[in-house]
């Protein structure tokens, strides 16, 4: 808050009570001006952020297609190396939430400052890991480190803008989040094939040190309210929030891969989680100083938003993860390849993010963009479905991956909008913050759900073939005798020979099966998303002035 003197100098100035409700409003919107950024000072600070956003957002996806670099290289198992990914979201989810806190406590700057400093080094000791424990420690801190990054700069090129251009703001910030998911498998799988797995980790401490100076040079705190003594820290509310979020990441990343309930570790860290929810919720709602403040919540907009982030979360890494899974599965293509196949749409979405930026400034219904994006994304998974063979050419992508652009376009800063346009002062932060957690969880649960959808339709596709395949019919003979042949003019016995081609049938069968199973989940995908279009136009709201809209933001 503004100190005394300021207090009455804008008492005496204005006519309005500081001390009052309509005084206090007043300082925050005279707090939020004085962090506006002008020329080349708002530049580099928006660059600054976008690069930190990147960073975190690309280390979540660049290390899948190094995993078996990563397996042979430290003797790990499966399992074992599954955590390199897991031990990152997990501390990612656990920080999102305390972002605004710990930013009230340091300061901005401060802690951004030493959140990058933070993933900067631990991605330096990832990349000298001798061992995959040592790997999974360095990756969690990792993750503590890098998500900070995310929500803190949104709220800092959020607020760097005035208020007339802050759907442009968005728009700038979008573009990195959206991005972020597309750019990180190609770019890993081409650091890994012509250097070492190592080199995705070390690319971040050159952009990481810079980020750091420029960050301590340029960015500027505000000061909304005074920090908290030490023996007011809500250390308790810290650890229930731990328990909570890193129980139900770990059972969302690692639910399938044990099958769920029948495994004693998941059922376990279920309950803590629910507790810990339980136990979080009541606190931070009881206690004179909250680590994350749930009151925000009551905000209509802000709730809407939270919601409609989670289904974004839920498409965006969904849909970036079946789409590579299917690629390199079903066609055969390398990572690079698979990853590459996203290139158009993310140029697609970035050449979006401005005209929506546009659009909101000049009045445009955020319900109405939102459910435009809504029904874009709906007709892209009905197209992806109409298309999925066990040999679909590349080029058959290209235009349905642009309507996907095109979608995430218009999904993400109205959304973003939707959830902040109400809020004010350290508000902002403490929304972003919710957003961003919502987001991330959407992405877990669309993965845990899409891949354990897709488990069980494969066995149900795979019996309804098997069950169709009569073996006293001409045509399924014809085709064993054949492959017969061809088995045995390869040097094989008629006994191997016949084996082998009623293997060659069980393969296709479940290449068949599989195939179908990601049809399936293209449409599940989708209907979720044109469920969500009349719930989204139900939300109350008038139509956007430009200076409203943006003036709401503080």
């Amino acid at each position: 808050m503004l100190n005394n003197e300021q207090n009455a100098e804008e008492c005496d100035a204005t006519g309005v009570d500081s001390s009052s409700e309509a005084g206090q409003i007043k300082n925050l919107m005279v707090q939020a001006s004085s962090l506006v950024e002008y020329g080349s000072r708002r530049v580099i600070i928006t660059i600054t952020a976008i690069i930190c956003a990147l960073l975190e957002i690309v280390d979540t996806t660049i290390v899948n297609v190094a995993l078996n670099e990563m397996k042979g290289n430290l003797g790990a198992t499966t399992n074992e190396i599954g955590w390199v990914v897991t031990a990152y979201a997990i501390g990612n989810v656990i920080i999102i939430p305390m972002t605004s806190w710990l930013s009230l406590q340091f300061g901005r700057r401060n802690y951004f400052t030493a959140s990058i400093i933070i993933f900067t080094i631990f991605s330096f000791l990832c990349g000298n890991a001798t061992s995959i424990e040592e790997l999974i420690i360095f990756r969690f801190l990792q993750g503590i480190g890098g998500g900070a990054l995310l929500v803190t700069s949104q709220t800092i090129i959020t607020e760097s803008y005035p208020p007339e251009k802050r759907g442009m703001a968005q728009a700038i910030y979008g573009m990195g989040v959206i991005i972020g998911p597309t750019l990180g498998p190609p770019l890993g799988g081409y650091i890994t094939e012509h250097f070492n797995w190592p080199y995705i980790f070390y690319i971040n401490i050159p952009l990481g040190v810079i980020a750091a100076l420029l960050t301590l040079q340029f960015v500027r705190s505000p000061k909304y309210a005074e920090k908290s003594a030490a023996s007011d820290i809500d250390w308790i509310g810290i650890g229930f929030l731990a328990i909570f979020v890193g129980c139900l990441q770990y059972v969302l990343e690692k639910g399938q891969e044990e099958d769920w309930f029948s495994s004693s570790t998941i059922i376990v860290l279920t309950v803590l989680s629910v507790l810990g929810c339980f136990f979080f919720i009541w606190r931070e709602t009881t206690f004179r100083n909250p680590v994350v403040n749930l009151k925000v919540l009551g905000n209509g907009n802000l709730r809407i938003g939270t919601i409609m982030s989670f289904i974004l979360g839920f498409g965006l890494y969904g849909s970036t993860f079946i789409i590579p899974l299917y690629t390199q599965s079903i066609l055969g293509w390398t990572p690079t390849q698979a990853g590459l196949l996203f290139v158009p749409a993310a140029l697609t979405t970035a050449f979006m993010m401005p005209i929506i930026g546009q659009l909101l400034q000049k009045g445009a219904k955020q319900q109405y963009l939102v459910s435009l994006g809504l029904l874009a994304f709906f007709f892209f998974c009905f197209w992806g479905y109409k298309i999925l063979t066990p040999d679909t050419s590349k080029p058959t992508f290209f235009w349905p991956l642009i309507l996907r652009g095109m979608s995430m376009g218009l999904l993400f800063i109205p959304i973003t909008m939707l959830s902040l346009s109400t809020l004010k002062g350290r508000q902002i932060g403490e929304g972003a913050a919710f957003t961003g957690m919502m987001r991330q969880l959407g992405g877990s649960f669309g993965v845990a759900i899409i891949s354990t959808y897709m488990s069980r339709k494969i066995m149900v596709h795979r019996a309804d073939l098997v069950g169709k395949l009569d073996v006293n019919n001409s045509l399924v003979q014809n085709k064993i005798l054949a492959l017969q042949q061809g088995f045995i003019s390869n040097g094989k016995t008629s006994a191997e020979a016949l084996k082998s081609a009623y293997k060659a049938i069980d393969y296709s069968v479940m290449k068949q099966a599989s195939v179908l199973s990601y049809m399936d989940a293209f449409l599940f995908i989708g209907t979720i998303f044109i469920f969500c279009i009349p719930f989204v136009l139900l939300v109350r709201g008038k139509k956007n002035k430009p200076m409203n809209v943006a003036e709401a933001m503080h």
